[in-house]
């Protein structure tokens, strides 16, 4: 991989995620509702998947709402964070998407549930996704996208434009849906769709949208993002605009989470 498409610091998004392990479970609501979008999608397909990879398992959420949707019967599970993965099942195993410690044709399904937009090398994680699974296989995954926290990402470019007299990135770049389909196309995909939805959430204020992405391991890992902790003097400037941008009558702010949905074949 080049130095130019490393654009995560993958030490650090494992950091992130060991540090939310222990208290994730009160945190997870976006993992748990994108989850069941993902099984109810599952459920559309009529076939069974009896082995079936969760990539990117956190503390093995999919895995206790998937149950044997889908006809699976066994369900392997892997995560950058091995606090994570230790967390999940016994059938966890801690391992990077990016070189996935799985044999060729090990699977007939593959489902990611908010893990993919962490990753540099999304057409070669694809494209090792595919090889893993059998012929005829399915891959079915969701990521955030572009559209994620625009109202943060607003406040934010505002508060160091004008406390700090410049940017530096404080949210993590995402895909956008447009490019979504060719990089399954890209990895060796047959049939690749993509489609997307915004999830809003509502809350008190910005600083507890903050600390809640923080607890869920979401927090920026962006290789050129400012090193150390963000003035306090920014925060409250970010706090302020974002109050007074977005919040709605009861004086509550929105939190758009753009999903990217993916589903493709590999080839029979």
């Amino acid at each position: 991989m080049s130095e130019t498409m490393t654009v995560f610091n993958r030490r650090t998004v494992a950091r992130h995620r060991d540090r939310a392990a222990a208290t994730l479970s009160d945190h997870d609501f976006l993992f748990r509702e994108v989850a069941e979008r993902l099984c109810d999608r599952l459920q559309d397909v009529t076939r069974d998947f009896p082995t079936a990879l969760d990539l990117g398992c956190h503390d093995g959420i999919l895995g206790r709402i998937i149950g044997e949707r889908g006809g699976i019967k066994t369900l392997f599970q892997c995560d950058l964070s091995p606090v994570m993965a230790t967390r999940a099942a016994n059938m966890a195993v801690a391992g990077d998407e990016e070189f996935l410690p799985f044999a060729e044709e090990s699977f007939d399904l593959v489902i990611s549930n908010l893990s993919l937009h962490w990753i540099n090398d999304l057409p070669g994680a694809l494209a090792q996704a595919r090889r893993t699974l059998k012929p005829g296989g399915l891959f079915l995954g969701a990521m955030l996208g572009g559209e994620t926290l625009a109202e943060l990402r607003q406040s934010l470019m505002h508060a160091e434009s004008t406390v700090e007299g410049g940017l530096s990135p404080r949210i993590s770049p995402f895909a956008d849906v447009r490019d979504a389909g060719d990089l399954l196309a890209r990895a060796g995909f047959q049939d690749p769709v993509a489609d997307t939805e915004i999830i809003t959430v509502s809350y008190a204020d910005p600083l507890t949208l903050m600390d809640d992405l923080r607890r869920m391991g979401e927090s920026n890992a962006v290789i050129e993002a400012r090193k150390g902790f963000t003035r306090r003097a920014t925060l409250m400037e970010a706090a302020s605009h974002y109050m007074e941008t977005f919040a709605d009558a009861d004086a509550r702010i929105p939190a758009s989470f753009q999903i990217i949905y993916l589903t493709a074949w590999r080839e029979p």
